[in-house]
């Protein structure tokens, strides 16, 4: 097993015009910075001129990370303003959190019984119907704690607001969720 350089490592020598450095910070947060444009675009093919277009941009702006920062939320806040200033949002978000529901599959492997299977759908279709009840900032930052899994922190730095806020924002959403799912279920 090679060993790797901690990324603070990577990160001022890819400062210091070092490519291969910066093509490793690269190879590390791909695939997490095109499931953010994924999710905001709702385009694979959209998601990855962003991705492209984001890692473009900062290389160009390493100069400006401050370096005591944590480096893939200020990675991911470039990523969201890219594909934000594409200016298709609207209406592919809601399509993309319906897919992510759609395919989202259980863990381990197992076939779950018929009966289990039926549950699951109808509750999937559920919470899509309840997430499309949504705004569209709603349904980001769902999409962003609990579809990417991005800690608070994380959340706060990409959107450049602070945790509390993530939290309320989070907390509101959720309530409204919720709300939307029990009209829903009537």
């Amino acid at each position: 097993m090679v060993d790797r350089p901690p990324e603070s490592k990577l990160i001022e020598r890819a400062r210091a015009g070092d490519g291969d450095a910066y093509a490793e910070l690269v190879r590390a947060h791909q695939q997490v910075a095109y499931r953010t444009a994924w999710l905001i675009c709702g385009s694979a093919t959209e998601a990855e001129d962003v991705v492209q277009d984001a890692f473009i941009k900062a290389w160009a702006a390493l100069g400006r990370f401050r370096r005591d920062a944590p480096f893939r939320p200020w990675l991911l806040a470039i990523v969201a303003n890219e594909a934000r200033s594409r200016g298709r949002r609207s209406g592919r978000q809601a399509r993309l959190l319906e897919e992510l529901l759609a395919n989202h599959r259980l863990s381990g492997g197992a076939v779950p019984p018929p009966d289990a299977t039926a549950v699951a759908h109808s509750e999937t279709a559920a919470l899509r119907a309840s997430l499309a009840g949504l705004s569209a900032r709603d349904r980001e930052i769902v999409g962003l704690r609990y579809f990417l899994e991005l800690s608070e922190a994380e959340i706060a730095q990409l959107l450049g607001v602070r945790r509390g806020t993530v939290k309320s924002r989070l907390s509101r959403a959720l309530d409204r969720l919720r709300a939307e799912a029990a009209v829903e279920a009537r």
